[in-house]
């Protein structure tokens, strides 16, 4: 790993994502969580605030140890119970049935194998259990789409390996989930950035 990915990158990250668009979806999405929850690419904390009453204990999960770092400040000016776990979303550690719903947000565009990660998702969800995601992707218009391509390889240089051009919703069900409530748009900002896909859904049953 080099300096600016170890040292610079994690920083960068949380400055970024204080965003005031990053605050509006946070605020939607998460206090939806309930029972034990999972957040995927936990990040520097920044969504611990808004989970609610209705969350019983936490689990972060990061590769970062410095965002961990950040993360386990933040943890200490919320009363909920947080268990942070340095590992990738492609191996959590967590046993089958585990957790009542998981969280993702601005990390799907991350994980290298994002369909094996959500698998797992899927793995350690409940039956019945909910995945709560906001993540940005893919945009509709064939002129964005030009944009995201050409710029993604420099993008995810910069942002440690961050892609512009996934499609969301289509990874998430790829990774044995169903869709219940999806909203998309553009946040404000450069459209190949901010084209985001927002929602939830319900892991399908291992026979369908």
């Amino acid at each position: 790993m080099s300096f600016y990915d170890k040292w610079i990158l994690p920083r960068l990250v949380d400055i970024a994502m204080r965003n005031k668009e990053a605050t509006r979806y946070r605020s939607q999405i998460v206090p939806q969580a309930r029972g034990t929850v999972l957040e995927i690419g936990v990040g520097s904390g920044l969504n611990l605030p808004f989970y609610g009453a209705g969350v019983e204990h936490i689990y972060g999960l990061d590769p970062s140890e410095e965002l961990l770092k950040m993360a386990m400040e933040k943890a200490r000016g919320v009363t909920l119970p947080v268990e942070f776990l340095a590992h990738s979303g492609e191996e959590i550690p967590l046993d089958d049935g585990s957790v009542d719903t998981v969280v993702t947000t601005w990390t799907l565009c991350t994980i290298p194998d994002p369909v094996r990660a959500l698998k797992e998702m899927r793995r350690v969800l409940k039956r019945g259990g909910t995945l709560l995601f906001a993540e940005h992707g893919l945009a509709p218009e064939a002129r964005v789409q030009g944009w995201q391509q050409r710029l993604n390889p420099l993008w995810g240089s910069i942002t440690g390996g961050c892609n512009l051009n996934r499609k969301m919703d289509a990874l998430i069900e790829a990774g044995g989930f169903r869709i219940g409530t999806l909203e998309t748009e553009y946040a404000k900002g450069l459209r190949p950035m901010s084209y985001i896909y927002a929602g939830r859904a319900q892991p399908l049953d291992p026979a369908a």
